[in-house]
């Protein structure tokens, strides 16, 4: 899939997305690949605010009879990890949940941190354990759907740009609306 650029009101470039998504019985498996002629990520650590750098997001909600509450991963372009629990009723977000044994991995096609030069883009592998999800869902099988949504936050400000696999049809740049999120159908 092919993120798209909802907000004409957003400046900086607008900088292709594609996801790809894969499963087996251990791990949901995300691919991003990203084209940035310019890489920024600060955050090291993880619970760090990556969605301030160049990062994409997963959003998922293994329990689609309820929009309330889904599984909130952001990556920056240094494979830095922030994850929570979102609640959107109580416009709350958990953040000390830790997803357990995530892996990621990311390879950068220019100079992160370095302006001036032109890069040519970077992506990032997610690999998540199905236990993280055991609370509201049983591993999912061939058929089963859930809602989710692929988001990228790209540039500085104030030339910063969200791009989204679902439009959220909110006015303004915001990818949290999990009554919008797309289904995610899970085939052999």
């Amino acid at each position: 899939m092919v993120l798209i650029f909802p907000w004409a009101s957003q400046t900086g470039a607008k900088q292709k997305t594609t996801v790809r998504l894969l499963w087996d019985d251990q791990n949901l498996y995300i691919g991003y690949d990203c084209e940035d002629v310019d890489i920024t990520a600060q955050f090291t650590e993880r619970d760090d605010p990556t969605y301030r750098d160049d990062a994409v997001e997963a959003f998922l909600n293994p329990q689609p009879s309820q929009t309330e509450v889904y599984f909130g991963l952001e990556m920056s372009a240094r494979a830095v990890l922030y994850d929570y629990v979102s609640i959107q009723s109580a416009k709350y977000v958990l953040k000390r949940f830790n997803l357990q044994d995530v892996q990621l991995a990311t390879h950068i096609d220019g100079t992160l941190n370095m302006s001036g030069d032109k890069d040519k883009g970077w992506s990032l592998e997610v690999a998540i354990p199905w236990a993280n999800f055991e609370e509201l869902a049983r591993r999912p099988e061939p058929g089963d759907i859930w809602t989710a949504t692929f988001n990228r936050w790209d540039g500085v400000e104030p030339d910063r740009r969200l791009s989204m696999w679902v439009d959220p049809l909110d006015p303004s740049p915001n990818p949290h609306h999990p009554e919008r999120f797309g289904d995610l159908v899970f085939v052999k």
